[in-house]
């Protein structure tokens, strides 16, 4: 069999792929593939919604990096993080694990510490799952239930021209701890800067409290999480959405800590911020009515402020950055795409943020 990167040519086209020919509509299905979760109606009262994530060794963690708790804690926030994009409350999981023949039941016991660890405080029940043996390294399966409001569901495709572009919280934290991880260390930066980067990769934080609230007052059009990273999950919303975007580069929200990375490793913050996936913030899309009210929510949100960072178009304007020099520029798809061909997406520093 071939390997995956010679067989097939892209992530999201194979998924596009996969919904043209095996996707099917049904009266009980209300989203399918294409958004963070999809929306089941079992009821007239509360849809069901369902995401799925899975986890590879040597892909999505390193365990010369990570420990056990910490790779259980953020298998479960990448599938709270889906539920609270969609503006749902998560339910309950399963989880399914493929383990190594050096796989000990103490490992086993720290990763599920670690899921837990994030899904008590959201009244997530473990109902089940599946083991099985593995030959190359640990696949970690989890597969989350939430519910949501009719009505009130956040969908990637209600960005409409003339909405304004928001993102929560700070951008780019988790590719610069993914960095630190692999050292070496700036001897630049302070070790409290060090510390803060490496947790914001090790344990970020799902916003399902902000996508309850944008979804019930609804002061959102459209939303996605931010995993693959800004360039890539922006791109998901304008197809989606059938829309173009002006993002400003001056505002996007990035923290002391990456401000501090990026002078230590001669690198410009907003790349990492653009680039950078596993942030796990929420992005989305506001009618301009709204800002007044986003702005007051922000300012009582200390740990979570919510930044304004561009313009949605119409479509025929495509994805365009606004430099630091107010030179308008594609913004290229940077984000991290599994089976991708590309061999080399490191465009120098000028290219984008002269």
């Amino acid at each position: 069999m071939a390997h995956p990167s010679s067989s097939v040519t892209g992530e999201f086209r194979l998924i596009r792929q996969l919904a043209e020919r095996f996707s099917w509509s049904h009266p009980s299905v209300l989203r399918g593939i294409g958004d963070d979760a999809a929306v089941v109606r079992l009821s007239t009262r509360r849809p069901l919604l369902l995401t799925t994530d899975l986890l590879a060794e040597g892909i999505h963690f390193d365990l010369r990096t990570a420990a056990f708790e910490d790779i259980g804690y953020k298998a479960a926030v990448a599938n709270l993080s889906d539920i609270a994009a969609m503006g749902g409350r998560p339910h309950a999981m399963l989880v399914a694990l493929a383990l190594p023949r050096t796989a000990t039941s103490r490992q086993v016991e720290r990763l599920y510490r670690g899921m837990m660890r994030i899904c008590r405080p959201f009244m997530v029940a473990l109902v089940g799952g599946d083991t099985s043996a593995s030959r190359h390294g640990w696949f970690i399966s989890m597969t989350m239930t939430g519910v949501a409001s009719p009505h009130r569901i956040l969908y990637r495709s209600g960005a409409r021209p003339g909405n304004d572009l928001w993102v929560s919280g700070t951008l780019g934290d988790s590719a610069a701890g993914l960095q630190l991880l692999a050292g070496p260390t700036p001897s630049r930066l302070a070790p409290h800067h060090v510390r803060t980067l490496i947790a914001r990769h090790h344990r970020p934080t799902p916003r399902i409290a902000l996508g309850q609230l944008l979804a019930s007052q609804k002061l959102a059009t459209a939303a996605i999480d931010v995993s693959d990273g800004l360039s890539g999950d922006l791109a998901h919303v304008c197809e989606e959405s059938g829309v173009g975007v002006e993002v400003v580069a001056a505002t996007l929200p990035l923290s002391p800590a990456l401000r501090a990375y990026a002078v230590s490793r001669r690198m410009d913050a907003a790349r990492l911020a653009l680039q950078g996936g596993e942030d796990y913030e929420i992005l989305f899309t506001a009618p301009s009515s709204a800002r007044g009210r986003l702005e007051r929510l922000s300012r009582r949100q200390d740990r979570c402020p919510l930044t304004r960072i561009g313009t949605i178009k119409r479509k025929r304007f495509g994805l365009r950055l606004r430099q630091m020099d107010g030179k308008l520029v594609a913004i290229p798809r940077l984000s991290y795409e599994h089976f991708s061909e590309r061999r080399d997406t490191n465009l120098t520093n000028r290219d984008l943020f002269q």
